[in-house]
């Protein structure tokens, strides 16, 4: 496709009409453009249409629109798929877009800013080393459209570093860009800083500058989260005293009655302090007072209107973690302080208010998520809340006599008032709750409370009687379900309580065929009550399983609640081992309920409930077992029915799918491995198996695939696959040597090792390619057998080490004997040393949201695991394995073994003899 008059002219037309309301005219030119757009230069043709100013502008926004989703799409590229935008294209679009993106309207340039974003995620730094210089040199223009445009860019490149985990790949990227940017800003934030004098008077100018002040923010938060860089800590006198200023800014012709820059901006300056406050108290000290009086002022001249609520949280945060600095104490201590800390600042944002009551009101649930969980922009009441929690740790007796007061107050107040002053009331117990907790978790809530709240006696006055549904409910269902999760209500306490307790929950989930009053909280209130009786719930299952039958047949027509599906998978599953162990014969009827809905699901492709139903199938398998199944069992062949479905590539092409479907085929090979090898289904596995060790994603699952597959065929069946096995998986080695894949080979080998002979295995590598397993054993085995994590994958190749050791002839006498006392020293450290985490240059992590499409997340359902099956099982202690065996080696071939102990390091050798002595062996 050239970049032609006439081209541009087509391409626009074919936007146009993608924006035809009339399907019959916009689905053919998607379609169009789906097809045209794996041509070299389709991205190009696009750029230049965005760039054409006598474009129509809706056009040119639709083209960047459509670019980016292009690159969404197509710029990331995983290990084992196909690039399908071509070399010259992605060096001639990076070249453009910065340029094109500053210049283009705004419409246009966040799309394009989007755009930079993902392809710096995929090529920053090493691929685009020239991305950060060349958008640091717009900040010369003075033209704030462009210098917002690289603003808006960097901070969506970099916010990334906000959650990164660190590594020091991370550390050399930030180092290069602080080295380009940190300046700069600086500079930037300090000229923009003083523009706002000289536009004072000038509203439209203003607002766009404190706009570059909010995003110079954010980027400055970005750079300095991971670690203070040493030019920020060299310039916090230019920083802290301006940022201290915006915070205190009146600017009254910004003012809106929706959350105007100015509230935005002083957000930010609050997230930033908090963070200097937090992570940097020597540094930060010295401006912490003045920080400290600035937001008290705000949060005492902010009204209770939503738009303040984000700056509201974020100051409130701030006291929080000045608070709980013991350089700051003294800045709260006195009781003066306390109670105007309660009376001024505390109680205003705990209070219900209008807001909340439309929330509460239209949005039930994501009022109570919002209350019990948190939300991804905290609330004020929390922000309140966890202030009073943090204050409460360290000044205790303080607190509670002065809160305790105001808490009365409120009390006695909503008991006057006959309860009308409801508000209060509800102030009251949120400010109780606080005050009292002193340790807490997100699965089991509050977990420590303080002696000095009698929190029993005060239920009992002031809680207890309240009723009601819905919303109480599902504080009730919370409760329940935290109480339990905490191990406060243990079991022996909770059975004489049981047919009640789950009575009232199965009740409260409401009618099967209404989605709308399926409560996610008293479902997991249910799977909880189960899990902690157990067999002790079998009486209450019989009515329990029709009802949450009913319930998934319903979700399965629209999943919308994905918690409450959840905890419903979770529930079934539960019920299904529960019942089944009790009775064997049950396993039947689970399957005459559940099939139809499962088949339902996997024939309408509800893509969010193929990984539970194929957890579920497996759990079912497992349970059914290999004993029954015989010829006109219906069960056994709705099983056989649906094996040919799971080898077909569409459904591996869910990354979701993929762990639950390697389960079910092992399930298959471990429980009918006859009907697949009837069925001709081995040499598709085979294929599977294939696809899954080319993957750097999915090795680990390949690994498990082909262990269970010779586990459970056996040598007869394999043998004829084995050398084409190993080929791949040492073709794999050469091409992607990832930390992941070396771990899973070396345990794998090992395990090959274990049950088809060590020099069986040597030869067969080395029929790969002549003298492999050498360069495998000093490449790979020696360098890193440390590396190998996990109990079984451990024990695997330690026993796979003990094989090659004892039982081979090739390192017995043959050409790898000189790899012997290496071998052995490696396998000592494995035994003596943490594991070695050191990683290879070629790892990397896909992102989830990098994979083209909408992918459905894997959740793995707790109660529908598998009984892990280790193939070593006779093998209790590698360690006496190893003495027990060179015992036998000493035995068959004196004189060996000693000259070969006395090579190894002496560290080793003492750890040996330890080994030898406690196991009572001598060497001869």
């Amino acid at each position: 496709m050239e970049v032609t008059e006439e081209n541009l002219a087509t391409l626009a037309n074919y936007l146009q009409q993608t924006l035809n309301l009339d399907p019959n005219i916009r689905r053919p030119a998607e379609k169009f453009l789906e097809g045209v757009e794996v041509n070299q230069n389709y991205a190009i043709l696009l750029l230049h249409l965005i760039d054409k100013d006598s474009a129509d502008l809706t056009i040119r926004v639709t083209a960047a629109i459509t670019f980016k989703n292009y690159i969404k799409r197509n710029w990331p590229v995983e290990e084992d798929g196909v690039d399908r935008i071509h070399a010259s294209d992605r060096a001639t679009i990076k070249t453009l877009i910065v340029s094109l993106m500053l210049k283009s309207p705004v419409g246009v340039q966040r799309q394009l800013s989007d755009a930079v974003s993902i392809i710096g995620k995929s090529d920053f730094p090493e691929k685009w080393p020239g991305l950060i210089s060349e958008m640091v040199e717009k900040f010369g223009t003075g033209d704030f459209h462009v210098i917002n445009g690289v603003l808006r860019t960097a901070h969506s490149l970099f916010k990334r570093y906000r959650y990164e985990f660190k590594s020091q790949k991370l550390w050399e990227e930030i180092k290069h860009v602080l080295e380009n940017i940190a300046k700069p800003l600086t500079d930037l934030f300090v000229a923009t800083i003083d523009l706002t004098s000289k536009h004072a008077n000038n509203p439209q100018a203003l607002k766009v500058i404190y706009g570059s002040l909010v995003l110079i923010c954010k980027v400055f938060y970005s750079l300095n989260l991971q670690d203070l860089p040493e030019f920020f800590e060299d310039n916090m006198s230019v920083w802290m005293p301006n940022l201290l200023n915006l915070l205190q800014v009146k600017v009254p012709c910004l003012e809106t009655d929706d959350e105007g820059v100015m509230e935005q901006l002083r957000t930010e300056v609050c997230e930033c302090a908090a963070l200097y406050a937090l992570r940097y108290e020597e540094e930060f000290a010295p401006y912490a007072p003045a920080f400290v009086n600035a937001v008290w002022q705000v949060l005492l001249t902010t009204g209770a209107d939503p738009k303040y609520d984000a700056l509201v949280s974020n100051a409130l945060n701030f006291l929080s973690k000045v608070a709980e600095k013991n350089n700051y104490k003294s800045l709260f201590e006195d009781p003066a302080t306390l109670s105007s800390i309660c009376e001024k600042v505390v109680i205003p944002n705990m209070q219900f208010r209008e807001s909340d009551m439309e929330l509460f009101e239209e949005n039930p649930e994501e009022y109570v998520r919002r209350d019990i969980e948190g939300s991804d922009v905290d609330t004020r009441r929390r922000a309140a809340s966890d202030l009073v929690s943090t204050l409460s740790v360290y000044y205790e007796d303080k607190m509670m006599s002065i809160f305790g007061q105001y808490v009365e107050m409120m009390l006695n107040k909503y008991v006057e008032s006959g309860g009308s002053a409801w508000v209060g009331k509800d102030t009251a117990l949120f400010l109780v709750t606080s005050l009292a907790s002193r340790g807490a978790t997100q699965a089991a809530g509050v977990t420590k409370a303080s002696a000095l709240v009698d929190l029993t006696s005060f239920a009992a006055n002031h809680i207890q009687h309240i009723t009601g549904r819905g919303v109480v409910c599902t504080y009730a269902a919370c409760t329940v379900e935290k109480l339990i999760a905490g191990k406060m209500v243990p079991r022996e306490v909770l059975e004489p309580h049981a047919p009640a307790l789950l009575s009232a929950l199965f009740a409260s989930l409401g009618q099967q065929d209404n989605p709308s009053e399926h409560n996610e909280y008293v479902m997991k209130a249910v799977l909880r009550t189960l899990a902690v009786l157990r067999e002790a719930a079998l009486p209450y299952l019989g009515e329990a399983l029709p009802k949450l039958a009913g319930m998934l047949a319903v979700v399965a027509k629209n999943p919308c609640k994905p918690h409450f599906n959840h905890y419903l998978f979770e529930s079934l599953s539960l019920a299904v081992q529960l019942v089944v162990k009790s009775n064997p014969n049950a396993i039947t009827a689970f399957e005459d309920a559940l099939f139809p809905i499962f088949q339902e699901i996997l024939q309408n492709d509800v893509q969010e409930f193929m990984p539970y139903v194929f957890q579920m199938l497996s759990l079912l398998l497992e349970m059914r077992g290999s004993g029954a199944g015989g010829a006109g069992d219906a069960g056994a062949e709705a099983y056989a029915a649906l094996l040919p479905c799971l080898v077909a590539p569409p459904l591996w092409e869910q990354t979701a799918n993929v762990r639950p479907l390697v389960r079910l085929l092992c399930a298959f090979v471990a429980t009918r491995s006859e009907r697949v090898l009837a069925d001709g289904k081995l040499n598709a596995m085979l294929g599977v198996f294939q696809k899954l060790i080319a993957s750097k994603t999915n090795d680990h699952e390949g690994f498990y695939l082909i262990q269970t597959m010779l586990y459970k065929f056996g040598e007869s069946v394999m043998q004829p696959y084995t050398k084409q096995i190993m080929s791949l998986l040492f073709q794999r080695l050469s091409s992607s040597k990832t930390t992941k894949y070396i771990r899973g080979l070396i345990a794998f080998l090992g395990f090959f090792s274990a049950h088809y002979g060590a020099d069986t295995l040597i030869d067969l590598v080395d029929s790969v390619q002549g003298n492999m397993f050498a360069m495998y054993v000093e490449r790979v085995l020696v360098p890193d057998l440390q590396k190998v994590t996990g109990e079984l994958e451990i024990k695997s190749a330690a026993v796979g080490c003990v094989k090659l050791l004892c039982d081979s002839r090739h390192f017995r006498e043959g050409g790898l004997a000189r790899l012997w006392t290496p071998v052995l020293q490696a396998l000592i450290d494995l035994f003596q040393l943490p594991p070695d985490e050191t990683t290879s240059p070629e790892d990397h992590f896909i992102q989830v949201d990098d994979l083209p499409g909408y992918q459905p997340q894997y959740a793995q359902l707790s109660c529908a695991k598998s009984n892990t099956n280790d193939p070593l099982a006779s093998i209790d202690d590698p360690i006496r394995y190893l003495a027990e065996s060179l015992a036998t080696v000493s035995r068959t071939y004196p004189g060996l073994l000693p000259p070969r102990v006395s090579a190894l390091d002496e560290p080793h050798r003492k750890t040996l003899h330890r080994y030898l002595t406690v196991y009572n062996v001598q060497l001869c």
